[in-house]
């Protein structure tokens, strides 16, 4: 019978959530959740990873425990396709934000079309997954699988797993506000990587090792290298993209900076993909920003007015809406960003993260 968490591990789960309170980023954050998690919930590999929460694709960082990388491009092939079961993307927008592979397809996880793919070669016999989700955006995404001479994972087990989404999601998206000090600014310069069909990395400029330099890589455990000697810089997440062909995904790197980066198929029979990385552009940022700190779209309108230093009546007028309603607003968003003043509000968001995105972009001339 499978180990399942019941009410005496209900300790054991709060000490789970403390360490990923205390964790100084998200690899740190997988790491911990993970050595906790399987005490009360044995499994034999797991991947770990950040997702963008606009897209809700994955980004940096991931962890991947005892799992080769060669089989990274099996695994997200299978997840795109149609007839895939529980994929994450329907898993992001269902009533609970856990599935496991054998429950799913009642007992028989032989007919889906991942086990035949990726798990059966691997001797893994079930897959448990959920969304970090949290304010209605995912902000990462865990899967943890079984041998096949293990149990599947039990209903307690997805239910368990359920009640860590939201918390590490909001931990997750805690990581995603401006730091203290302001970022240094990636150098200017858009980074292009050219792969084959076949996912073959054949060309990269000097600009697009420059940006991926600084990003978190793949913790890796009980996996080896990646084969292609060429692809051992790049991060999975971009050949995850190069392979889509299609897909948009914004990153920050160790340093607090923000990158985007997108892949597109060329045009002509070659199959030819480009993967373009650059930094992301400042309205990029202030969308991220929202997200990071639970803003709503209409709290985002009212801060950007404010950092216009638009009066209060004057934005009541703009949006349609009473004035007493726009004191709300500011008053819901002092709340979320932790400050006290306009002038706190505007420092926060603009000064300490857009202001220096802003300022890279910024073309000086002298005419005297």
């Amino acid at each position: 019978m499978a180990h399942a968490p019941d009410r005496r591990t209900g300790w054991r789960r709060d000490l789970l959530l403390e360490q990923a309170a205390a964790a100084p980023d998200a690899s740190a954050l997988f790491g911990a959740a993970s050595a906790r998690l399987r005490r009360l919930l044995p499994y034999d590999a797991a991947i770990w990873r950040a997702t963008d929460p606009v897209t809700g694709l994955m980004t940096a960082p991931i962890r991947v425990e005892n799992l080769d990388e060669g089989g990274c491009a099996v695994y997200w092939t299978t997840e795109a396709r149609v007839d895939q079961v529980i994929p994450f993307r329907a898993l992001a927008g269902a009533a609970s934000p856990v599935a496991a592979l054998g429950r799913a397809t009642g007992g028989r996880p032989e007919h889906a079309p991942l086990y035949e793919a990726y798990l059966r070669p691997r001797g893994l016999g079930d897959e448990l997954r959920a969304v970090l989700r949290t304010g209605g955006r995912q902000w990462g995404a865990v899967s943890l699988f079984r041998r096949q001479d293990r149990p599947a994972f039990s209903a307690a087990d997805t239910e368990f797993v359920a009640g860590l989404s939201a918390p590490l999601a909001s931990r997750l998206r805690a990581y995603a506000r401006p730091p203290d000090v302001p970022a240094e600014q990636p150098a200017d310069g858009t980074g292009l990587l050219l792969f084959t069909p076949a996912g073959q990395l054949v060309s990269a400029n000097d600009s697009a090792w420059h940006h991926l330099a600084d990003l978190p890589q793949v913790a890796v455990s009980g996996a080896a290298a990646h084969p292609d000697p060429a692809a051992r810089g790049l991060p999975v997440w971009v050949r995850t993209l190069a392979a889509a062909g299609e897909g948009r995904v914004r990153v920050r790197d160790g340093r607090g900076r923000w990158l985007v980066c997108h892949a597109s198929r060329l045009d002509g029979d070659t199959g030819f993909t480009a993967v373009v990385v650059e930094p992301a552009p400042p309205s990029e940022v202030a969308l991220l920003i929202a997200e990071a700190y639970g803003l709503s779209a209409r709290e985002l309108e009212i801060t950007r007015l404010v950092s216009a230093g638009v009066p209060t009546a004057e934005m009541a007028g703009r949006l349609g809406i009473s004035r007493h309603t726009v004191r709300d607003h500011i008053k819901a968003v002092f709340a979320k960003t932790g400050v006290a003043s306009r002038g706190e509000l505007v420092a926060t968001l603009f000064h300490e993260h857009l202001e220096p995105a802003l300022e890279a972009r910024t073309e000086r001339v002298r005419t005297d």
